[in-house]
């Protein structure tokens, strides 16, 4: 295997902090901020195409769905207690509230930062969304979101109906993730330090796990292991990042492939399983940002931007490679990361208070250097 490395090619500047990414697709990066601004760029040119403004909240999500006819994909936003769903093909050049096609209120007007919350902002110095994060389920039938009050709900794309899970977490909940190829099927990752896998049909929990931290040879960390980010691989690979640092690793929910090239699924998904997964200290900050680009391929951010790429593998004895590693140059605090087989990217602020975006491509070096 030839060595990898990635370079960071362009740096954006933007006037607020970047909150969230998302790829709409190889052309074009959807950049949501504090202000309640989205700016969708074309990655050719590193123009922009389009812009939302005066949205009210924090955009702290975002989710791209494919329209028929049109490149610029449509957006889905999260803002406050709030999911926009926005048309970014319209003739204008900036929309406003009054352009989005509908806004569903999902969240509770109550949320307040409890005493967990503020462990947290002490930690990581960043501000703490009342909404958190978005997920699509692979039939692009309904969105899942979670909240600070540690609720995890889903809104049915077709009828706008919010329907929200029996159980909810202590504490907020930062993540939420469907499992891919079982389409009623989502794990949630909370500050409680509990990860939930539910049927979002019954609204009821299939398995819970609380996480620790890993003993250490300097002792107890000062951080708990607040479960701060979630992705979960095309193939079901589970993995976990903690405000202490500790990434999970879970081959539990893995499909294995079969003996006639297809893959195995069972009836049960195991991501949960304490005996299927691993939980490593590999970082000395929190975990603020996990996305899979392939099956088995993880790139991982700190809140202070250390960047790492892994490759997955059951089959070895770690089950966990370290591919590549870098540091953020531009950015004081990594929010967001969005991936693909060739590029990462990170959003966050730098030490001025401006927001920046790093794009980092990936080159391939000759094994011969």
């Amino acid at each position: 295997m030839e060595p990898m490395k990635f370079v960071c090619s362009k740096v954006l500047t933007l006037p607020a902090h970047v909150s969230s990414l998302s790829l709409g697709h190889a052309g074009h990066l959807f950049a949501g901020s504090d202000d309640g601004s989205l700016r969708v760029y074309d990655l050719s040119s590193y123009k922009v195409l389009k812009a939302i403004k005066g949205v009210g909240s924090e955009i702290s999500s975002i989710i791209c769905t494919k329209r028929p006819g049109t490149e610029l994909r449509d957006a889905w936003i999260a803002h406050g207690h709030q999911i926009s769903h926005y048309r970014m093909d319209l003739p204008v050049m900036i929309q406003s509230p009054e352009n989005a096609l509908e806004t569903i209120d999902v969240g509770e007007e109550s949320d307040v930062l409890n005493e967990v919350s503020t462990i947290i902002l002490l930690i990581s110095g960043s501000r703490l969304n009342r909404f958190s994060k978005l997920s699509l389920n692979a039939d692009k039938t309904h969105i899942a979101f979670s909240t600070d009050s540690g609720l995890v709900g889903i809104v049915d794309i077709a009828t706008k109906n919010v329907s929200i899970m029996e159980t909810k977490h202590e504490s907020i909940c930062g993540s939420v993730k469907f499992i891919p190829d079982r389409p009623r099927e989502l794990v949630s990752g909370g500050y409680d330090m509990h990860l939930m896998h539910f049927d979002f049909v019954q609204g009821k929990t299939l398995s819970r796990r609380k996480l620790e931290s890993p003993p250490t040879a300097e002792g107890m960390s000062l951080s708990p292991p607040f479960v701060m980010s979630v992705a979960v691989s095309s193939s079901g690979i589970l993995a976990a990042g903690t405000a202490d640092g500790n990434l999970l690793t879970s081959f539990g929910g893995e499909r294995k492939q079969g003996d006639k090239g297809s893959k195995k699924k069972g009836k049960t998904w195991g991501g949960l399983e304490e005996s299927q997964s691993q939980v490593r200290k590999v970082a000395e900050g929190p975990i603020v940002a996990l996305s899979f680009s392939d099956s088995c391929t993880l790139t991982m951010s700190t809140l202070l931007g250390k960047i790492t790429r892994y490759s997955l593998d059951s089959g070895e004895e770690s089950g966990l490679q370290q591919m590549w590693q870098g540091e953020a140059g531009s950015l004081s605090k990594v929010n967001a990361i969005s991936v693909d087989d060739k590029r990462i990217i990170l959003g966050g602020f730098s030490k001025d208070g401006k927001g920046v975006i790093e794009i980092w491509k990936q080159e391939v070096a000759s094994a011969s250097t």
